[in-house]
Parts: C-alpha cells; sequence; structure tokens
C-alpha cells in the first residue's frame, strides 16, 4: 500500500522534486506523469484531479484524504507525520 499519490508531469522541476524528496523520506508512492498518458486516459485523470481541487495543477499530492497543490515540503511532512 502506498503513502500518497502523485499527479506529475513528466517535464515539470516541482514534480520531479516532489518525487525526489518522497524518495529521499523514504515514502512509497505512487504517481502518474499526466502527460505521457494517451489521449482519452489523460482526459479522465485531468477531470480526476479538477475534481479533487477545483483546478488542474502540478504536482498534485494525495496522501490519505489530504489533498497538496503544489510541492509544498511542509505540508507533505506534516500530512505523513514527518
Amino acid at each position: 500500500m502506498y503513502q500518497c499519490k502523485i499527479y506529475s508531469l513528466s517535464t515539470c522541476s516541482h514534480c520531479k522534486a516532489c518525487k525526489k524528496f518522497l524518495g529521499d523520506c523514504g515514502i512509497e508512492y505512487e504517481f502518474t506523469d499526466v502527460d505521457l498518458l494517451p489521449e482519452e486516459d489523460r482526459k479522465t485523470v485531468v477531470e480526476e484531479i479538477k475534481n479533487l481541487t477545483s483546478r488542474c495543477a502540478f504536482p498534485t499530492v494525495i496522501i490519505g484524504e489530504k489533498v497538496i497543490v503544489g510541492f509544498k515540503e511542509q505540508e507533505i511532512k506534516d500530512a505523513l507525520g514527518l
């Protein structure tokens, strides 16, 4: 079971930094690089993100019930109990 899920873009420096941060903290996560999905899947995932956040921004990090938009290190640490 993953502790968090990330919706990211393969080319986004903030997304890469977020993944590196989680990895450095030893946090298991799953991610979806939205820009690499086939068009129909991408549309579906973008709608999922908009339903979670009312907008589509990257990275979108989901930890339990908490949704964090952007690489906000302290918010992520707090949500993970670090």
